[in-house]
């Protein structure tokens, strides 16, 4: 079905546009026209219309425990200390109880603009380890909340086969993370089958971390579904680093590098500690950079090099990963912040005289949708329609327009002031309140009311 969509102000590829009207076939972007006449009667958008931003990477049950890792450890408190918190809260969740946690963090996605999400979904398995009878349980799990919520997804199965390098067995926290290669396949099948009937899905793969694999199973992993996209999570902590050496010599990114091809399939998850070579060498290759950087703060993982990775032409985007706080804009400005921090200087990922916000967010949404590997993070013919408009009547935003009004929004709003956010042509956000945010809600608070209760 042809519909029409009028957008007062919208960021198209070429620039800030006026009055520009949207043609849509089957939730596909196939004909832009600026300074069009609103049609009275019609769905016509106030506000400046961004691309949405593409979610790269997430771990959507880990909403249900934002907030519960902040005691401090002993001796002391690092990524470590905080992985078994995680071990210890994914021990009582049952799929019923990963759809309503997914299904509030991603109705939380939608009112902070992001539109679409590549989750890396390595929680498979029943409590004692073994296999659901539905191998993909889970994955029909975080199916069916995007389905209610209506963000566009790349489910991510996860590959993970051991506790850390060297082939080391699995811990107890990892039980139900662990595949060997014949349950993987069939993993994927039933993931193929679980997003099935969602609006321009896709399935990709996921090697959990050189921790969590055989450097073999790389390369047989990303053959399994050679066009669709692979993520990974690399060099994300010293101590990983460290192990790596160690074990291998290498340091992770070096030895990936070393073992598969990377390309614009590939996204490295994270990759805060790398070499120069590293660096380059994968800004040169294609591959994506996953930034999370909200996460990598909350975990001290450390600062990404991001001004010489850019300047290097390399691709990022960002993720909101442990989902503690769910915002594309507060994502963005931590990532800025944490250059002008290390390097005491301002406004670094802008060119001279030109809007840091706005390249952040054409960048991120470029990297974050070949990242999911779909057709979306721009305004433009043969896109799917997911955008989101700013509420130009928010204080920060007042008397703003264009670039200037990005700005405002990433770094003078306490969140990204939203109006609409559209996916697929579908009106989900209005008056930034999600369209199911109540219902969602009050089922999340009663699992999380169990699952605290039974702590």
């Amino acid at each position: 079905m042809t519909e029409t969509l009028h957008l007062a102000e919208a960021l198209l590829p070429e620039g800030f546009a006026s009055h520009v009207k949207l043609t849509l076939e089957q939730g596909v972007i196939t004909a832009v026209e600026a300074g069009a006449a609103a049609e009275p009667g019609g769905r016509n958008f106030r506000g400046i219309a961004l691309p949405g931003m593409p979610n790269l990477h997430s771990h959507a049950f880990q909403r249900g425990m934002a907030g519960l890792s902040e005691r401090r450890g002993a001796p002391e408190d690092s990524f470590w200390t905080w992985r078994e918190v995680m071990y210890r809260f994914l021990d009582r969740l049952d799929p019923d109880d990963v759809q309503a946690i997914a299904a509030q963090a991603f109705v939380e996605m939608l009112e902070g603009g992001f539109t679409a999400l590549a989750e890396f979904h390595y929680l498979h398995h029943d409590k004692d380890g073994r296999p659901y009878a539905n191998i993909a349980a889970m994955g029909q799990a975080i199916a069916s909340a995007a389905a209610e919520t209506g963000l566009g997804l790349t489910l991510l199965p996860v590959l993970y086969r051991f506790g850390n390098f060297g082939q080391a067995p699995a811990v107890h926290g990892q039980r139900r993370f662990v595949n060997e290669r014949d349950a993987y396949q069939r993993l994927l099948e039933g993931s193929a089958a679980a997003i099935r009937d969602l609006p321009d899905a896709r399935l990709g793969v996921a090697p959990h971390s050189l921790r969590a694999v055989a450097l073999d199973d790389l390369g047989w992993v990303s053959s399994l579904r050679p066009n669709d996209p692979v993520h990974i999570h690399v060099a994300e902590q010293v101590p990983e680093v460290e192990a790596s050496l160690k074990i291998t010599g290498r340091r992770p990114v070096e030895l990936l590098m070393d073992t598969v091809p990377l390309d614009q399939r590939w996204c490295l998850i994270h990759a805060t500690h790398l070499s120069d070579a590293e660096r380059d060498g994968i800004a040169l290759s294609g591959a994506v950079a996953g930034l999370c950087p909200i996460t990598e703060s909350s975990l001290g993982d450390g600062i990404f090099d991001g001004i010489r990775y850019a300047q290097a032409g390399g691709a990022y985007g960002v993720g909101s990963d442990s989902n503690i706080q769910i915002d594309a804009g507060a994502e963005l400005r931590q990532l800025e912040y944490s250059q002008r921090l290390r390097d005491r200087r301002r406004a670094l990922f802008a060119e001279e005289e030109a809007s840091t916000g706005l390249a952040l967010w054409q960048a991120a949404c470029a990297g974050g949708a070949q990242a999911c590997g779909r057709a979306i993070g721009r305004i433009a013919p043969g896109h799917r329609a997911d955008f989101i408009t700013l509420d130009t009547d928010h204080p920060a935003l007042v008397g703003r327009a264009g670039a200037e009004a990005v700005d405002s929004a990433i770094f003078a709003a306490n969140a990204l002031p939203l109006r609409d956010v559209v996916v697929g042509g579908r009106s989900v956000v209005a008056e930034g309140r999600h369209i199911a945010r109540d219902s969602v809600r009050v089922r999340f608070a009663g699992v999380m009311r169990r699952l605290l209760a039974a702590a």
